[in-house]
Parts: C-alpha cells; sequence; structure tokens
C-alpha cells in the first residue's frame, strides 16, 4: 500500500470513529445511551491554554480526547496550557476538583506526575493483543475508581486510550476474561 493509500485509508478510520463528525465529540453517550456531560467550561479553559491541576486529594480525573487518541490525566496532574490546547471533548471521573498551580514548583510537579500518568497507559498499549490492553486498562481504572463509574464510561473512551476499536471495548466488557469462549460459540 502506497503512502498515498494508507493516508486514506487511516483517514477513514478516523473520521469513522472519533472525528466531531460522526458526533461522539459532540455527544459522548453514556454506555446506557443517555448522554454525558462534557463539560464545557473546562473545555473552553483548555482552549484559553489556562492551566490547572487535578486535586490529589480526591478519586478523580479527566479524559482529555485529542483528534487520534485520549489521554487521562489523573490525581496530582497538571492539565491545559500549551499541552492541551488542542483538547476537543473532555469526560470527568468522580467529583472533579481543579486546583490553579500558585508556584513554579506545583507546576513541575504536577508536570511530572501528568508524565506518569502518561508512561501507565503507554506500558498498557505496548501489550500487542488489544483485548488484552483493554481488560488491563478496564482493571486499573477499576482499581482506582468504584466499578460502577467505570461502567458509565463510553466505550470509545477506553478505545481511544489504548488504541482499540471501540467494539473490541464493548467485547471485552461483555465477555470478560472468558473472550476466547465468545469466540468459540
Amino acid at each position: 500500500m502506497d503512502s498515498e493509500q494508507r493516508q486514506r485509508y487511516q483517514a477513514a478510520i478516523v473520521s469513522t470513529y472519533y472525528c466531531p463528525e460522526t458526533g461522539f465529540l459532540d455527544n459522548p453517550a453514556m454506555r446506557d445511551g443517555t448522554k454525558r456531560s462534557q463539560r464545557p467550561d473546562i473545555l473552553a479553559s483548555l482552549h484559553n491554554r489556562e492551566v490547572f491541576i487535578v486535586n490529589s486529594r480526591k478519586r478523580n480525573g479527566l479524559i482529555l480526547f485529542k483528534r487520534y487518541h485520549a489521554e487521562f490525566a489523573g490525581p496530582g496532574a497538571v492539565v491545559g496550557g500549551d499541552y492541551d490546547s488542542d483538547c476537543q471533548c473532555v469526560i470527568s471521573i468522580g467529583n472533579l476538583s481543579l486546583l490553579t498551580p500558585e508556584a513554579h514548583d506545583d507546576r513541575q510537579k504536577a508536570y511530572l506526575i501528568r508524565r506518569q500518568w502518561i508512561r501507565l497507559i503507554k506500558q498498557i498499549t505496548e501489550n500487542s493483543v488489544s483485548s488484552q490492553r483493554v481488560q488491563k486498562i478496564l482493571d486499573q481504572f477499576e482499581q482506582y475508581f468504584p466499578p460502577e463509574v467505570v461502567a458509565e464510561l463510553p466505550d470509545v473512551a477506553f478505545a481511544m486510550l489504548v488504541g482499540v476499536l471501540p467494539q473490541t471495548v464493548s467485547i471485552v466488557r461483555h465477555f470478560g476474561s472468558d473472550l476466547d469462549d465468545a469466540f468459540d460459540e
């Protein structure tokens, strides 16, 4: 496949699942189909390059949707500035509390914590088996957040975090570790 064909192919995949034209980024939905709040106030602040720190004393965070992927910013992580100005959508998890960094050292520490969250997701995505990536990210979120909170997050959020199709997340959520049995039926 030549590079021009590959670019068209990749653009077709992206537009089907992740671009605003699909409605996901404009209207993220819960797994049961109900609409989820996007927190437009946070999104506007990110577009204005404001800088915040996710409160490290609460179990909360943000899933930040970029054009081709999503990132998780957990407690203690910085969000905003030039780094997140291209954010297209956000989903808050838990009782979100954002703080304004007061000192340069606070901001530096928060950037290091954001990098740790990115490294955690990177370690998960290094697994070449997509269903195992999904199971691992679900396990990580369920260890940190109540299972009912994780169950409300849309499949596409996890898909964009670990680089799989939303259908893969749906299958893993439905069959769990019995995934091999599901394909034998």
